[in-house]
């Protein structure tokens, strides 16, 4: 049994002006809404994992979904919001007018988030307990299918990595979260 993660391609948005907390906000939505870049290659070992799985799973985010049908456009696939990205705490205070890029924020906000910030968002200990029955979602859908790829997110593919590993699964040490990699886990008995 095999269960593969890969993290969606990059988004068409583009928008790296300075912006505010609550610019951010806004932001964030257009970057959920917005599509993928079709690129002119992939890796080859997640095409080949793609081409080889019984079974196709995506978040409900339409950059997952996008992800998914340009690595196999005739696939069909199962969208779950179960496997969104793991959210981002909301930073509405005009506190000194601060204004950065919008990878500036997602940084901030991240770092903030991991030590327990999570303002309109779901807490760290949340999105643990999201990602394990996320992993146990997987794990059966491998019993049942042998060969699953899941097409996700970064931070929480990363999330997943971790609890297939306390469930006994043997994958990469190193977590890789680029655009298009992909990590393979599998189950020895």
């Amino acid at each position: 049994m095999e269960i593969s993660l890969i993290r969606h391609g990059k988004s068409q948005l583009t928008e790296n002006d300075k912006i505010s907390g609550w610019e951010f906000k806004k932001w964030v939505d257009k970057y959920d809404y917005n599509g993928v870049i079709e690129e002119s290659t992939y890796p080859s070992a997640t095409l080949e994992k793609v081409a080889t799985a019984n079974i196709i799973i995506t978040s409900d985010l339409k950059r997952a979904v996008e992800s998914a049908r340009l690595l196999d456009p005739v696939t069909n696939i199962i969208s779950d919001p179960s496997f969104r990205e793991t959210e981002l705490p909301s930073y509405t205070s005009q506190i000194f007018n601060l204004k950065f890029k919008p990878s500036t924020w997602a940084i901030v906000l991240r770092i903030l988030w991991f030590s327990g910030y999570s303002t309109n968002c779901e807490s760290l200990d949340q999105a643990k307990f999201r990602a394990n029955k996320a992993a146990q979602q997987l794990i059966d859908y491998a019993n049942e299918y042998k060969s699953v790829v899941l097409v996700g997110h970064g931070f929480f593919n990363m999330f997943i990595a971790k609890e297939l590993q306390k469930k006994g699964w043997i994958g990469p040490r190193k977590r890789d979260s680029k655009h298009w990699n992909c990590m393979s886990f599998s189950l020895f008995n």
